[in-house]
């Protein structure tokens, strides 16, 4: 499923115009990036939990020539999935 097939669901499912409804997925998506920006995380009960990770600097190879190369610490977004999800697609 693409981002515009699930606008026109969610548009379907809620009544609500196309526009409105990718108006409602962009706020959603634009604050859950705010919140994972801030370091904070988002607990959507029974959906699930976005958080961020950190990834420890580390030492990699380039797999073209083999050499060292030198890959810096970051930060990533994780996703954990809430009990209810697991279960709804088992």
């Amino acid at each position: 499923m693409q981002k515009s097939d699930l606008i026109g669901k969610i548009a379907n499912d809620a009544g609500i115009s196309k526009a409105a409804a990718n108006r409602a997925l962009s706020s959603l998506f634009s604050n859950i990036t705010k919140t994972l920006k801030k370091g904070d995380r988002i607990s959507l009960v029974g959906f699930g939990t976005f958080s961020i990770s950190k990834r420890a600097a580390r030492i990699g190879r380039n797999p073209q020539t083999g050499a060292e190369i030198k890959i810096k610490a970051t930060k990533v977004p994780k996703f954990s999935a809430g009990k209810s999800l697991k279960e709804a697609v088992r």
